[in-house]
Parts: C-alpha cells; structure tokens; sequence
C-alpha cells in the first residue's frame, strides 16, 4: 500500500507541462513574504543540500551559505580532519555557534550538515529566524550518493550501509519537525528546485500556517 504524503511533502518533478522551473512570479512572491527570515535546509548527507541550495539561492537571488564550509574556513581545517583531532561533541558546538552565527544575516539560503538539525538549541534558533525545509531522500538513493565521496566522518566504517541506515532511523523522526518537507530523488536539481519554490509559495502565503515560526 502506498502512503499518502504529508500535506507539507511535495515530491521533485516535472510539472505538467513538462517545465522544470516554477514561474518567477513564485520566486517573487516567496522572497517578498521571506522578509528577512532564511530559508535553511536540513537532511541526510548526501541529500543535496548544497546542489539544490545554490540552484535555489540563484532563483530567489539571495545569498547562499553552506554551513560545512564556513565551518571549514573558520577552523583552518576539515570537517573529517576536526572530527579526528578534536571529536564529534567539539565539531557539534561549533556547529550549532556558526549556524547561530548565519541566520543573523538573513535573507538568505542556509544549508546545514545532516547532523546540525539534531541539536534541540539549533532548531529552536532556526524556528526564531527562518523556514526549514526538510530534504528527504530515499536510502537507496543517499547511498548512492555519499559512496562517491570519503568526506563522510560517520560513514568511516567498516559497515557505511548499517551506519547511514541506523542515523536514517534516529534522524528522520526529528527532520519531519521540520516547517517543510521536499523529496529528493534522482532528478535535475532544477526539479527538486522548482519544487521548493512552490512549496515555499505555498508556506508563506498569506494566512497559511507557519507552525514553528514567531
């Protein structure tokens, strides 16, 4: 049996018409009932939040900030060279003091790591000063996905498939705390982009409800 989707969850894809972009007056619309909130988005590694964040900075025209990456130039290091020298508890209180750090420069798109979103304190500063968004992608998919790459601290393990398995299982109930969930499947970012776009249209409208905003 197939389960009904949330009515926050919209799945990536081509529109009817076969376009893969939302109309710009969406984008137009989103940014105007933005204000000066961010739009951050959570998820797995390998989710896309980075690819799909910059796409979708670019239609919106707001800035984009990968949290990893700032993360990365403030140390003078990487996230797999921090995690091996000072461990994750140190990693995860840095993170949470650069994300708190970047959502006061909003308007913008924020991306975070997969495991930013776990930290009660983070989501509680997000709520204050953005929308988020979750990126939801199926295992099959993120596994293919994150064994391109051997920039994954908690995947150096003898078993990485067990691993992303068992944090799909422990975060996934608290991503869906999220304002609103996207699906990310093996399409052009510009589908999973233009997909947002509406969702978001559809969020910020007017009388529409923003549960964990203020």
């Amino acid at each position: 049996m197939t389960a009904t989707p949330h009515p926050d969850e919209r799945r990536a894809g081509v529109q009817e018409d076969g376009a893969a972009s939302a109309p710009a007056s969406q984008a137009a619309a989103v940014r105007a009932n933005l204000g000066s909130r961010s739009i951050v988005l959570v998820g797995m590694m390998g989710a896309g939040k980075t690819s799909v964040g910059r796409r979708l900075a670019q239609a919106l025209e707001l800035p984009f900030f990968d949290a990893d990456a700032e993360i990365e130039a403030r140390a003078g290091m990487t996230i797999p060279e921090l995690f091996e020298k000072h461990g994750e508890p140190y990693f995860r209180a840095g993170e949470a003091r650069v994300i708190a750090s970047l959502l006061g420069q909003g308007p913008q798109v924020l991306a975070t790591g997969g495991g930013a979103w776990m930290n009660p304190d983070t989501r509680a500063r997000i709520a204050e000063a953005g929308l988020s968004v979750w990126l939801k992608a199926d295992i099959d998919v993120l596994l293919r996905r994150v064994r391109k790459r051997n920039n994954r601290p908690l995947l150096a393990s003898g078993d990485p498939e067990a691993t992303l398995r068992a944090l799909v299982e422990t975060r996934y109930p608290v991503y869906a705390l999220a304002d609103l969930t996207i699906l990310s499947r093996d399409a052009p970012h510009d589908h999973v982009v233009a997909d947002l776009i509406e969702g978001l249209h559809a969020k910020l409208a007017p009388g529409a409800p923003l549960e964990n905003l203020t």
